[in-house]
């Protein structure tokens, strides 16, 4: 395969899986590292973001917040986290835990996150209570059905999980 070829295949990779990060996109498309390295130095037409550790890659018409919503949504914690939030409407951070059956720590992990990327927001009531709303819910529900976590970052968040539930008993 030439080098235009790989180049050209990267970049539909990236067109048709907005917010791969580099590792998986590696993975896909069976490459060496360090050639993905070689050749999205040469790229123009592939957008790099580094959110939270992560070297994500995006399409150049890919804007701000979709970048920082297809990021947080690759991990299935999060993205369980937003489903909850667009069935339920506005939750309390206790039912959202419950719902997707994760330790209250393991949830403000993923809401640091998901806050810091002006996803979700904690809003307090008079009385101090937080809520948590999602702050722009139609394009995070477009954007949701375009992402499918990674296997491994399906096996982290279901060992985080395991883990939890052995803590709790």
């Amino acid at each position: 395969m030439t080098e235009n070829e790989t180049r050209a295949r990267i970049a539909a990779h990236v067109s048709e899986n907005p917010g791969v990060y580099f590792s998986e996109l590696a993975r896909q498309l069976d490459l060496a590292p360090g050639q993905v390295q070689y050749h999205m130095r040469r790229l123009d037409d592939v957008v790099s973001a580094d959110l939270y550790g992560r070297t994500h890659y995006y399409p150049p018409d890919c804007g701000d917040f979709e970048r920082r919503a297809l990021a947080a949504l690759t991990r299935e914690t999060a993205a369980d986290v937003v489903v909850t939030l667009l069935g339920q409407g506005p939750s309390a951070p206790g039912d959202v835990a419950e719902e997707i059956d994760v330790a209250r720590s393991t949830l403000e992990w993923h809401l640091d996150r998901l806050t810091d990327l002006g996803i979700v927001a904690k809003r307090r009531d008079e009385r101090g209570r937080v809520t948590l709303v999602l702050e722009r819910p139609e394009e995070t529900a477009r954007l949701l059905r375009t992402v499918e976590p990674s296997l491994p970052d399906r096996l982290v968040d279901r060992f985080t999980r395991l883990v939890d539930r052995l803590l709790a008993e």
